[in-house]
């Protein structure tokens, strides 16, 4: 019967809302694993209720009288509720990321038409935005940052030996003016280092190059793989600021606006937000 007390007490601290803080929770759980956790404790739940049952009224008793099972009814329902909002936070998730990613490919297909020698019918599949999910985006995001500004991390991938020294020369040809030559040594990064964590700052400082060589479209693409390949990177928002300038100057006015429209939507606090308005407002954005 003690273990009984201390398993519904326990029971009840885990299922209170304002017991913990969220800031104090584990930040690494998914979606996935709240909701197995939240089935093993109505399954917990449920057989507490029948080892009370079976108890007959010296148990009830122990456990504080018929309130005990007006308790539990309130944990079963707070469940409940927990489950079902998790549930819709995921379906939201899964649509925002849909959404995105059926605009990131609908944004690839326009730039390719603008692209002479481009053939719509072989681009590639576009990648669910995020790629390997928000932790992993976390991690390489996390590590990039880092690398750019002289700081170590731990956990995080590491840089391949030479690469380092290739995103170096090609960000000197680029700060030297070798746009041309900047662009395509970038180009050359981002295929031979696919998914490292520094590809997301080449695809963006490629954009520049472009931008700065006069191949608008180009550009618009490079940015566009900035963002879509980190959409919480720290580039991010720049690159989708960028993106829907580029879209503006290649008469994209309806795409730019609703590229622009995104950058304050997801980005709410950051420079670019601003910048953003001021370019809609120049566009005549409705």
């Amino acid at each position: 019967m003690r273990t009984f007390l201390l398993s519904l007490a326990v029971g009840a601290a885990l299922c209170a809302p304002t017991t913990m803080p969220v800031a104090a929770q584990e930040q690494t759980q998914t979606l996935a694993d709240i909701r197995t956790d939240l089935a093993r404790l109505a399954g917990d739940l449920q057989a507490l209720r029948a080892e009370l049952v079976q108890g007959g009224s010296s148990a009830m008793q122990a456990a504080g009288g018929a309130s005990a099972l007006e308790r539990m009814n309130a944990m079963e329902a707070e469940l409940s509720r927990l489950t079902s909002r998790t549930e819709a936070l995921q379906n939201k998730i899964d649509r925002v990321v849909s959404d995105g990613t059926n605009r990131v490919g609908d944004l690839e297909f326009r730039l390719c038409e603008l692209e002479d020698g481009c053939d719509p019918a072989n681009l590639p599949i576009t990648a669910t935005l995020g790629g390997g999910g928000a932790a992993a985006g976390t991690s390489v995001t996390a590590t990039a940052q880092s690398t750019l500004t002289g700081q170590g991390t731990t956990g995080g991938p590491e840089l391949a030996v030479s690469e380092k020294a290739d995103f170096d020369r090609a960000k000197a040809a680029l700060d030297a003016g070798d746009y041309q030559g900047a662009a395509e040594q970038f180009a050359a990064f981002t295929q031979t280092y696919t998914g490292g964590p520094l590809t997301g700052e080449a695809q963006y400082l490629r954009g520049e190059a472009l931008i700065q060589a006069g191949q608008t479209a180009d550009a618009a693409r490079a940015y566009l793989q900035s963002f879509s390949g980190q959409p919480d990177g720290p580039r991010a928002p720049s690159a989708l600021l960028k993106l829907g300038a580029a879209l503006g100057t290649l008469g994209q006015t309806q795409e730019a606006c609703v590229t622009l429209g995104e950058v304050g939507v997801r980005f709410p606090t950051a420079p670019e937000a601003v910048e953003a308005g001021t370019a809609m407002r120049a566009l005549n954005c409705q």
